[in-house]
């Protein structure tokens, strides 16, 4: 997955997927969107964040849950 707005550095926030290199980490943004907060109240909470930031947290979210498929084995 290639995002540019998400970075994962393991010598920052033990490697989670952070907003642009910031110690912001996706999951904090998703989680407070998941408590009900709106994109206002979180880019409120973190005015150096920006709209395509929480954007691009939700992206990313949705794409490390997304479905795969997986082959089927063959029969013996």
């Amino acid at each position: 997955m290639a995002f540019e707005r998400i970075t994962a550095d393991p010598g920052q926030m033990g490697g989670l997927p952070c907003i642009r290199g910031m110690r912001v980490t996706v999951s904090a943004v998703v989680g407070q969107l998941a408590a009900g907060r709106t994109i206002d109240d979180v880019l409120a909470d973190y005015p150096y964040l920006e709209r395509a930031d929480v954007l691009a947290a939700l992206e990313y979210a949705a794409a490390a849950v997304s479905e795969r498929e997986l082959p089927l084995a063959e029969p013996a």
